[in-house]
C-alpha cells in the first residue's frame, strides 16, 4: 500500500497540481458586468503517485468536484499547473489535449445524467473509442462488451437502455465507459453517493479490484469517510475552497492534527449499540465562497480558535514527516 512517508522512488508522482485556483465570475445589472467571484477553489496544491488512490473530503461546496473537473480541463481554472506524467495539462492545444484524454478518464456522480437516454449503453461505452478512432466497429464492441462484464454486466445489457437499470448498475456502466480508453488515471466524483451501502461496497470492491488489474490511478471525491477509509491510500481534507489536511490514511483517522478533520471525524457512527463516540458539534454555518473570512476560513465556526486565527491566514505545510496541514495550533 502506497503513502506519503514511502520513499518517492518507489512510485513517482503521476499527477502534480500546484497552487489550483478557480474563480467562478457573479455577472448582474443590464450589461451583465461582473461584481464578484465565486472562490470555488483557491490555490490548491498535492500530487497523486502511480497506483495510488487519493482520497478527498469535505462538505458540500467545498471545491472537492471543481478541481477534479478544472484537472481534466472540463472546466478551465483560472490560475494554476497542473502537469499529468510530466506534461504541462494547462498549455496544451486542443489535439495533445485529446491525446491526453484516453489517459484520464471520469466517472460522474449522476450516472443517469451522464448517460444519452436514446442510446443503447453498449453504444455509450464504445463512444470513447469511436471519437479517439480505435479498432474496428466490431473491435469496439467487443472492447465495450468486456468492460461490462469486467463491472459484473453480461453481453446482453449492451443492447439495453439507460432507463431499463437500476442506480447501481448505472454507476457500473459509468466505470466500464471510463475503463474502455485504458487510462492511467480516474478521477472517481462521489461515485457510490447515491447507492445503498449494500451496493456501494460492491462498487468500491469493482474499483479496488480493477485498480489491482490495470493499474489504476484514483481521485476518489467522497463525503463519506467510512468509504474514504476503504478505499483510499493518503486522504486530503477541503475547506471552503481550501486544502486544510493531507496525509496517508493511518494517520489521518488515528491523529488528525486539524480542528475540522477532528469534526469530520467524530460524526462517523461506531457499529456497537453500547459506545457513543464524543461528538464535535460545529456552531454556524459554512461562509460563503463569495466573501471567505479573513486569516484561517474555518476560525468561524472552530471550537479552539484564537486571535491570530482570524487575522493571518496558516500555511500549508508539514507539520510531522509526511502529515500536512494548515493550522497555526497544529504545532
Amino acid at each position: 500500500m502506497t503513502t506519503i512517508n514511502q520513499p518517492s522512488q518507489e512510485k513517482p508522482d503521476l499527477l502534480v497540481v500546484k497552487n489550483l485556483t478557480k474563480y467562478f465570475p457573479v455577472r448582474s445589472g443590464l450589461l451583465q458586468r461582473v461584481t464578484a467571484w465565486v472562490q470555488a477553489v483557491d490555490k490548491v496544491s498535492f500530487s497523486v503517485k502511480y497506483g495510488e488512490t487519493l482520497g478527498m473530503v469535505g462538505e458540500s461546496g467545498c471545491g472537492k468536484t471543481t478541481i477534479g473537473r478544472a484537472i481534466l480541463r472540463l472546466i478551465e481554472p483560472t490560475a494554476g499547473e497542473v502537469y499529468f506524467d510530466g506534461e504541462d495539462i494547462l498549455t496544451m492545444r486542443s489535439q495533445s489535449l485529446k491525446a491526453m484524454r484516453r489517459d484520464m478518464q471520469i466517472i460522474f456522480q449522476d450516472p443517469y445524467a451522464s448517460l444519452n437516454p436514446r442510446m443503447p449503453i453498449g453504444e455509450s461505452v464504445m463512444e470513447g473509442l469511436q471519437i479517439h478512432k480505435i479498432g474496428h466497429p466490431k473491435e469496439r464492441w467487443e472492447i465495450a462488451v468486456n468492460m461490462l462484464k469486467k463491472v459484473g454486466l453480461e453481453e446482453y445489457h449492451a443492447r439495453r437502455y439507460p432507463h431499463e437499470f437500476s442506480g447501481g448498475q448505472r454507476q457500473r456502466i459509468g466505470i466500464a465507459r471510463a475503463l474502455a480508453l485504458n487510462p492511467k488515471f480516474i478521477v472517481c466524483d462521489e461515485p457510490v453517493s447515491a447507492l445503498d451501502v449494500s451496493i456501494q461496497s460492491q462498487v468500491l470492491n469493482i474499483l479496488k479490484d480493477l485498480q489491482k488489474e490495470f493499474g489504476l490511478t484514483f481521485l476518489f471525491i467522497a463525503h463519506n469517510l467510512s468509504v474514504v477509509e476503504h478505499i483510499s491510500d493518503r486522504v486530503a481534507v477541503m475547506y471552503l475552497g481550501k486544502m486544510v489536511e493531507l496525509t496517508d490514511r493511518e494517520s489521518l483517522y488515528r491523529e488528525p492534527l486539524h480542528p475540522y478533520t477532528r469534526a469530520l471525524l467524530s460524526a462517523i457512527p461506531i457499529p456497537h449499540p453500547n459506545v457513543k463516540r464524543e461528538r464535535t458539534i460545529l456552531k454556524g454555518d459554512v461562509p460563503s465562497p463569495l466573501n471567505p473570512p479573513k486569516g484561517c476560513r474555518f476560525h468561524t465556526r472552530c471550537p479552539i480558535a484564537i486571535a491570530k486565527c482570524s487575522q493571518e491566514e496558516p500555511e500549508f505545510k508539514e507539520i510531522k514527516s509526511g502529515h500536512w496541514a494548515a493550522c497555526w495550533l497544529a504545532e
